[in-house]
């Protein structure tokens, strides 16, 4: 999340991806560090004992919203 705000400040469009059992933690630590509208994505949860079609499958929801975040 420091790295997305250092980018932001450079005017680097910036986002992030994680997954929803994370909203609160995004929402807290990007408050704390004081830009909390970061743009931000969420996939489903878990990730990690995903098949390669089901990832597939995620990233091909999120990927209209990732573009949206990063050039709206």
């Amino acid at each position: 999340m420091h790295d997305i705000n250092d980018l932001e400040l450079r005017g680097i469009p910036s986002m992030f991806v994680a997954s929803d059992q994370f909203v609160d933690a995004a929402v807290a630590q990007s408050t704390a560090l004081g830009f909390p509208a970061v743009s931000r994505v969420f996939t489903p949860h878990p990730i990690q004992d995903r098949t390669d079609d089901e990832i597939v499958t995620y990233a091909d929801v999120a990927f209209d919203q990732i573009v949206d975040a990063l050039t709206n």
